[in-house]
């Protein structure tokens, strides 16, 4: 579908409209990295890296914003305890229908980390060949809660509502439909990490050394439940958002791992 293959353009999914931008060659010319973003992200927020990522790869790169952020419509708010698990098994098939997508990875940060990897583990999907976790959660913990209730009153009181603006057609709408979820009381039994158990394509698991949302119990509970290879890569000195202070270091991991991949597709009955 090279006509859709664009820098900024909408596409429909579970009735909603949701803008993506594409970098690179179009699906057919080469295997494509979609890339899923963290739980206050966008598509715009991801900044230069998509772009970076293509050139370093030659895969192409395809961003969006779900419902709720950047320019994407809004979400219908209260989302569900179970909101990643139905943007895993149901819009994103969608998306990937709607971009042409062939053959390649899913790359999330965040909460986007955590939704590639329930598609990866549910929807059994043949045509990926590997999967990129950033800072993911498969579970709560107190660390992470913490830091979600202290942006609620960075957001009620501070200035964190006209820095979303910057990005977020609708802040509110973006910053509750995320913040209201992970602080429900209920929510504190959220665990998802059953669904990793039949991830069966090699996975990079990246995390700060310091990352204050989550520990490394995270990609440790990945690495124990994947039957393929998992490959951590922890990053000392660096928080939760390794694409944005440490983008050198995840470029040249990412280089290297989707030349692996590339490698594999040669080898008969390998690969996509």
């Amino acid at each position: 579908m090279t006509e859709r293959w664009t820098e900024a353009a909408l596409l429909k999914a579970q009735g909603k409209w949701l803008e993506y931008g594409c970098h690179g060659p179009p699906p057919g010319d080469a295997p494509t990295m979609v890339l899923l973003h963290e739980g206050l992200g966008s598509r715009d927020l991801w900044r230069d890296f998509p772009a970076r990522l293509s050139a370093a790869t030659g895969w192409g790169v395809c961003a969006y914003s779900r419902a709720g952020y950047g320019g994407s419509e809004p979400a219908t708010l209260p989302r569900p305890l179970d909101y990643m698990t139905q943007e895993a098994c149901g819009v994103l098939p969608e998306v990937l229908h709607a971009i042409g997508f062939e053959g390649g990875l899913l790359l999330g940060h965040s909460d986007g980390a955590t939704i590639a990897a329930i598609y990866a583990g549910v929807v059994q999907d043949p045509r990926l060949c590997g999967l990129v976790t950033i800072a993911p959660h498969f579970f709560t913990e107190e660390i992470g809660l913490r830091e979600i209730a202290a942006a609620k009153q960075a957001f009620d009181c501070g200035d964190l509502r006209s820095r979303l603006a910057r990005y977020h057609h609708d802040p509110d709408n973006c910053f509750r439909g995320w913040n209201d979820v992970w602080l429900a009381p209920e929510f504190r039994d959220w665990d998802v990490s059953e669904m990793l158990d039949d991830i069966r394509v090699p996975v990079l698991a990246i995390q700060g050394a310091d990352d204050q949302y989550g520990s490394l119990a995270q990609i440790d509970e990945l690495a124990r439940r994947c039957r393929a290879p998992v490959e951590r890569v922890v990053l000392a000195g660096c928080r939760h958002d390794p694409c944005y202070e440490r983008p050198d270091r995840v470029l040249k991991d990412l280089t290297r791992f989707c030349a692996t991949l590339d490698a594999s597709r040669h080898v008969p009955g390998v690969g996509f």
